[in-house]
């Protein structure tokens, strides 16, 4: 039986509309090409060894506004902080690392978002999916008293969050950012801050980069810093208390910033000109000096027997000795500006700031560095437990062991004394430039180390970062 025209053409649309219908069936299908992707959770973590559950997935950290409002007198803490972050999938949910303080309300860009708790994770779950490549901003607000964190990383004292006679001392190394904010907190999630402080009056609050604005009212007095440099998160700060501030530039021109509490004796030591002094000195060692200030924080807090290179101000737990300056000084660009991609790599850091101790003896004429590293070396037994920790990997315990800082120092000066003094003084400056504001490993050091000098080192970096015992010493 023949159609006719007009049956022809009606029979002609219905196949049409069926060929639309079921590509548009096939596009929807799980798996097909062409599928629209479907929101997935962000991972709880980047899955550091070490820190498995600290950063986050799903997103790259952009900003952080953060706000913190301080009570000395109940050691309460309210705050608020938005951060701008990029997706890098279809994001149904992410985390934010935030240790025991109570949430009040989140929202994802300005519409309120549900939340709930997983341990130190916050897991947010926006109305809206947010699209892979596409910024979003999330803003927490939150309240409570933080509490440091103890045990036997960080040379078994307190760290974190530290209460103190007159306000708090705030160094964070590993993992205590999350302790007064929300964050992705692990060194390869860098972002840019603008820090905000309120305290009662008379209070200073003192935190990273510049200080760009401040001012007091009922009562309270205010503070704005801006640190406009990516920074890994355990290098901020919000320490408040009384401090007697000086303000200047080094003699090479960098603008700097240093707060002293004037309970403290600081007779033994001038932190102001041995900071001045050793910015300059590294700047010209190891490039540039990579922020916009430099200077120091120098509290009273005998419960923290340590101090931190905090980004732009090292913090000091009391007044220290020239030696721990210009340590946390060359933190700043072995460590701050150039940070590990994992916590086992720690070494980069702690290694590097330990050998510019050697350097600065050096340049002051009081020692050599090879002299340093033959004296090190042989104050140590062949059969003490210092030889057994692998630098490299130092497991996280151990993290912050003396191995740590003084193999990786005679690492240094060992390699130095394998490919000479241009080479060696090339690839310091080198490093700092090829990785300033990110993030390195340990192959990318030896990577660049033989393209400096020409040489292969692979099996002298196996020697003396990764062997169990005690290298030989070279030249012997």
């Amino acid at each position: 039986m023949a159609l006719s025209r007009s049956a022809r053409r009606t029979s002609r649309l219905l196949a049409l509309a069926t060929a639309v219908a079921a590509a548009a069936s096939l596009a929807a299908a799980p798996g097909a090409v062409g599928a629209a992707p479907h929101p997935t959770p962000g991972a709880p973590g980047i899955g550091d060894p070490y820190f498995p559950n600290l950063g986050n997935g799903g997103y790259t950290p952009l900003h952080y506004d953060l706000g913190v409002s301080y009570h000395p007198d109940s050691g309460r803490l309210d705050g608020r902080t938005t951060l701008t972050a990029r997706a890098t999938q279809d994001l149904s949910t992410f985390d934010l690392d935030l240790q025991k303080l109570t949430v009040d309300r989140v929202r994802v860009n300005g519409r309120p978002a549900h939340f709930s708790r997983t341990g130190d994770e916050l897991v947010v779950r926006p109305g809206r999916a947010l699209p892979r490549g596409g910024r979003f901003a999330v803003t927490v607000v939150y309240h409570g008293v933080p509490e440091p964190l103890s045990g036997p990383i960080v040379f078994g004292s307190k760290y974190g969050w530290m209460k103190t006679k007159d306000g708090v001392f705030v160094a964070c190394e590993p993992n205590a950012a999350s302790t007064w904010f929300p964050s992705s907190d692990h060194p390869a999630e860098k972002a840019t801050y603008d820090i905000h402080i309120d305290a009662p009056k008379g209070l200073t609050g003192v935190s990273n980069g510049r200080l760009v604005g401040s001012g007091e009212r009922g009562g309270r007095a205010w503070y704005h810093w801006r640190e406009s440099r990516p920074m890994a998160p355990y290098l901020a700060t919000a320490t408040i208390g009384k401090f007697t501030v000086r303000t200047g530039t080094t003699p090479g021109g960098t603008p700097i910033y240093v707060a002293i509490d004037p309970t403290l004796p600081t007779g033994k030591v001038d932190v102001y000109a041995v900071t001045a002094a050793a910015t300059d000195y590294w700047s010209k060692l190891f490039g540039p000096y990579p922020f916009e200030e430099t200077g120091a924080i120098v509290d009273d807090m005998p419960e923290a027997g340590f101090s931190l290179e905090v980004q732009s101000k090292p913090a000091y737990s009391a007044v220290r000795n020239e030696t721990t300056i210009v340590h946390e000084l060359a933190h700043q660009w072995f460590g701050d500006s150039v940070s590990v991609k994992q916590w086992k790599d720690i070494w980069l850091n702690e290694g590097f700031a330990s050998y510019a101790q050697w350097l600065w003896a050096e340049h002051r004429g009081t020692s050599t560095a090879h002299d340093a590293f033959r004296k090190a070396y042989r104050s140590v037994p062949a059969d003490d437990p210092f030889w057994k920790i692998t630098v490299a990997d130092p497991k996280r315990d151990t993290m912050f062991s003396q191995a740590v800082y003084q193999r990786g120092a005679m690492t240094l000066q060992a390699l130095r004394e394998r490919i000479g003094d241009r080479a060696f003084f090339r690839l310091l400056p080198a490093w700092t430039a090829r990785h300033r504001y990110g993030n390195a490993d340990t192959a990318d050091f030896v990577a660049l180390a033989e393209k400096v000098s020409g040489r292969r080192l692979g099996a002298f970096f196996h020697t003396w970062l990764d062997t169990p015992s005690r290298p030989a010493l070279p030249g012997e």
